[in-house]
């Protein structure tokens, strides 16, 4: 039987996560970016990760701290143009980047959350991005099949959870992090505000309490960086 309380301190929910793992890491630039989870991976410094994320979020915040401390071999994104440290590392070969468009992302993600190996699409036939990939004969017509994106570990960011694992997310921040949470062999979700099971009602459930397996309530007073993009 599962656990009805999930919560767990930050550094031991981390701890978990190993040298080579394939991370995701939820969010839509600011918004649903588990910036706290984040930092605690960097100081606990696992290598040669593999970060499967949106974004690479922007120079100093996110993703870029732990380009900055050499944590990340490969990188599975939609851009990195925002973030300047990004692109040097990858041009400079110091970093592997795969990208993938953004819906693309996502439907890989969501594939792998329902147990499919993938999905196959005409979506980029006769352009640099079928290159490499296989190849697959439907009734006469060829399409390019797209491998599911699975992971190791999820974090995400919650505006609410109840204590058995049930999330709400706010705004934009739904855009991937529902996703990854089903997609990932554990997820560490880290909420604003954690109330008891039964305080959030079953239509504001965005991820179902089976899909979370450790819980971290934020502290009251949030660092600046959540603050980057106001809602």
């Amino acid at each position: 039987m599962p656990a009805l309380d999930k919560s767990i301190g930050m550094a031991d929910a981390i701890a978990q996560i190993q040298d080579g793992a394939r991370v995701m890491i939820g969010g839509f630039g600011v918004p649903g970016t588990p910036f706290l989870l984040i930092e605690e991976l960097v100081r606990q410094g696992p290598k040669n990760l593999t970060i499967i994320k949106n974004d690479a979020n922007e120079v100093g915040m996110g993703v870029d701290w732990l380009l900055a401390a050499g944590m990340v071999k490969r990188l599975i994104t939609s851009h990195v143009g925002l973030n300047g440290n990004a692109v040097r590392m990858m041009n400079a070969g110091e970093i592997e980047v795969e990208f993938v468009a953004q819906g693309m992302l996502a439907e890989r993600i969501r594939v792998a959350g329902a147990g499919l190996k993938g999905f196959v699409s005409d979506i980029g036939m006769g352009t640099l991005l079928a290159e490499g990939k296989q190849r697959i004969e439907v009734d006469g017509e060829t399409y390019l099949f797209e491998p599911a994106i699975e992971a190791d570990f999820a974090l995400v960011h919650a505006a609410r959870a109840d204590t058995f694992g049930n999330l709400t997310y706010e705004a934009t921040a739904r855009n991937f992090n529902p996703l990854m949470a089903m997609a990932a062999e554990c997820t560490i979700a880290e909420a604003e505000t954690v109330g008891p099971i039964g305080s959030i009602g079953p239509d504001a459930v965005h991820t179902p309490a089976p899909f979370v397996d450790h819980l971290v309530a934020l502290p009251e007073k949030l660092p600046e960086v959540y603050g980057v993009v106001k809602r």
